[in-house]
């Protein structure tokens, strides 16, 4: 009786075996690689480059190192698209024997280097030099000059104009820098920074801290 039931598991374990080798998705493949471009004559990495399956629409993106994973079916389309490259599209081999697959897939530029354009509002170098000696600028013009050149106006501008799409992505770009390099440890506060400390002590005998009426 005891041998029945040990037999009765037994086959009950190989069943459910069987079923789930018979139910499990064999075209799946774990898709990674290198992502890189040359420059200056050698391949550097490329980061956050948008990696999409186009069957359905599930992407992901590179790493700081141009590295890339993702779970994808046998004879997928691959598009790697990014800022300022070429998009290429590739097509997961349907012949795999295996359940991963890497690549090293190389981008190419998707610039033009135009020849530079000077644009004179005169003839000549001679002719601006003579129209600029002539010139003759109001006291109007001059203050308005002066206003807009002033410190009040210079700060009053970099404190409110809003930071472009560059500024943004440099600004986050530096920020996820310094998280990786601090990542698991306590940053350095400036009051244990001995350089601020100077900074400060030198802005006090300067002055820098009185009201200024």
């Amino acid at each position: 009786m005891h041998l029945l039931k040990i037999t009765l598991v037994l086959f009950f374990f190989a069943t459910l075996q069987l079923s789930a080798q018979k139910n499990r998705d064999t075209t799946l493949v774990q898709f990674s690689g290198m992502i890189v471009a040359e420059e200056d004559g050698e391949l550097l990495p490329v980061p956050y480059v948008n990696i999409i399956i186009k069957a359905s629409n599930r992407g992901t993106y590179s790493n700081l190192d141009g590295f890339f994973s993702i779970v994808g079916h046998k004879g997928d389309r691959v598009e790697f698209s990014a800022i300022g490259y070429t998009t290429v599209d590739f097509v997961i081999p349907d012949s795999l024997h295996e359940n991963r697959y890497t690549i090293y897939q190389i981008l190419s530029r998707d610039t033009i280097n135009l020849p530079e354009a000077v644009v004179y509002p005169w003839p000549s170098r001679e002719h601006f030099k003579v129209e600029f000696l002539a010139l003759n600028v109001d006291d109007a013009l001059h203050k308005r000059a002066v206003e807009n050149l002033s410190d009040q106006t210079m700060a009053y501008l970099i404190k409110y104009t809003p930071s472009d799409g560059k500024e943004n992505a440099s600004l986050y770009l530096r920020q996820q820098a310094t998280d990786f390099v601090y990542r698991g440890q306590i940053k350095p506060q400036n009051i244990f920074n001995p350089i601020a400390w100077g900074q400060f002590f030198k802005a006090w005998k300067e002055g820098k801290f009185k009201n200024k009426k």
